[in-house]
């Protein structure tokens, strides 16, 4: 069911935090879409998702700051299903973006995971996050 996916990080300056997650850390930037989302490969699978703060999430280095998701293989109705099997409850409805439809959940200490599917070409809208988080 699950592909791959990212740790969100939520940050209060893109440009510092980019800079310290390739130049001091030396991993290798992916994608940046300005100043709204970028991703960094941190090796053997794992993506740093990079966000700016909003009004939206909780404040860089709080509780909450860090955001899971995670890509599925197959049509996200049926990893709802799966899920939803196991008592696991959706959080509103699927998010049909362009770049891809978003289901919403918490695990059991309440920490925030979205599933992704992805729909469009590539990873395109810079609202990425915010659309997950509706």
């Amino acid at each position: 069911m699950i592909s791959g996916g990212n740790a969100t990080i939520i940050v209060a300056d893109m440009d510092r935090s980019i800079r310290f997650y390739t130049e001091v850390l030396g991993l290798r930037l992916t994608n940046r879409f300005g100043n709204d989302w970028a991703t960094v490969n941190a090796g053997e699978g794992l993506t740093i998702g990079i966000h700016p703060a909003s009004t939206k999430y909780p404040a860089p280095g709080t509780k909450g700051a860090i955001i899971l998701g995670l890509d599925v293989d197959q049509p996200i109705e049926v990893a709802i299903r799966q899920l939803t099997n196991h008592g696991v409850q959706i959080k509103g409805s699927v998010a049909r973006t362009e770049p891809g439809n978003f289901a919403n959940f918490e695990d059991p200490d309440g920490h925030e995971i979205y599933l992704w599917e992805k729909t469009g070409s590539a990873v395109s809208d810079s609202a990425l996050l915010e659309t997950a988080a509706r």
